[in-house]
């Protein structure tokens, strides 16, 4: 099960930073997650500083 980006999202950019597969891309008006890139790691969802990322 992937991650998703909730309405929260500042658009910072730290989750994308951290993604060991690049499932994560710049979408209007907030950051994505490629649900068949995304392997569970959790580490976006733990960079995260609103707290915009959550278990899809």
């Amino acid at each position: 099960m992937a991650y998703v980006i909730g309405a929260k999202c500042t658009k910072c950019g730290h989750c994308a930073e951290v993604c060991p597969v690049t499932a994560i891309s710049e979408g209007t008006p907030i950051y994505k997650i490629d649900a068949e890139k995304c392997v569970d790691c959790g580490l976006c969802a733990g960079e995260c500083p609103v707290e915009a990322i959550t278990a899809g």
